[in-house]
């Protein structure tokens, strides 16, 4: 009996290029991947359903091509982070819609859980939101208190373990390092993310935390998909093996992953 070799995993990239698209295409060709970069937003016959694919790519565009090449792809629930005891957040959280939100009469920091369709910002009322025209009034937001974080950092976390992580920022600038032993508050940011609920995030997710600048405490960002998140200063090898799980064949997908799949857009 002949054993077939499998086909190698195809990484596919979206046409806008990032320095995280490039460096995960390096890493996959490392490992005898192949790289497949779309031309536009329409995926070509040969591709559909190809065997072992992968991607890489923003929501909208993964919405675009994701069914076609087979995938599964894996979110934080919508209102995971408004279900974390305070004690995580920092802040008061809640998971409401757009519409109720656009009744806000005080400042507060706004955004989609899960995609771009508006900024995610401090917004001095609900007035400032997008209307029903842009914004389907039953779209999820996340309404949150306003704090400020003194040093923020990415979680690559696969099986709820912190595969690589960087700095990603300073008082809100920009200001990207490596999760490494030169980083005085490494073991501080490791003991926060054993800290964090394995149960309510799937299997492989990029998680933001960071340094409450009034008190020091440390406080969850937000979650974001690994299959769309920027890598900063990660290690590439790292974050491909959680954009793997994250973006994997939806066949591939086991019983634990299964309630964090990205739902089918009604369009895109």
């Amino acid at each position: 009996m002949t054993i077939q070799p499998r086909p190698p995993r195809t990484l596919f990239l979206s046409p806008r290029v990032t320095a995280t698209g490039h460096a995960l295409a390096g890493a996959a060709r490392r490992r005898g991947m192949r790289v497949e970069t779309f031309g536009t937003w329409r995926t070509p016959d040969e591709w559909r359903g190809r065997p072992g694919a992968s991607l890489y790519a923003g929501p909208l565009f993964a919405d675009a091509v994701g069914r076609e090449l087979g995938l599964g792809l894996l979110e934080a629930a919508p209102g995971w982070l408004a279900g974390l005891p305070v004690e995580l957040t920092g802040r008061d959280v809640e998971l409401t819609t757009v519409a109720e939100a656009r009744r806000l009469r005080r400042p507060a920091f706004v955004k989609p859980p899960n995609d771009k369709s508006f900024p995610a910002r401090v917004y001095p009322d609900g007035s400032g939101l997008p209307g029903p025209d842009a914004v389907d009034d039953e779209t999820p937001v996340l309404v949150s208190d306003i704090v400020a974080f003194d040093v923020e950092y990415r979680l690559f976390l696969l099986d709820a373990t912190v595969r690589t992580a960087s700095r990603y920022a300073r008082h809100g600038d920009l200001d990207v390092a490596p999760l490494d032993g030169a980083d005085p508050l490494r073991d501080e940011v490791l003991r926060f993310a054993a800290r964090l609920p394995a149960t309510g995030l799937p299997s492989a997710i990029v998680v933001d935390v960071g340094r409450l600048a009034r008190g020091g405490g440390w406080a969850v960002v937000e979650a974001n998909a690994a299959w769309a998140s920027g890598h900063y200063a990660c290690d590439p090898d790292g974050v491909l093996d959680v954009v793997l799980r994250a973006a994997a064949p939806v066949d591939h997908v086991g019983p634990r992953d299964a309630p964090f799949l990205r739902a089918a857009p009604h369009r895109v």
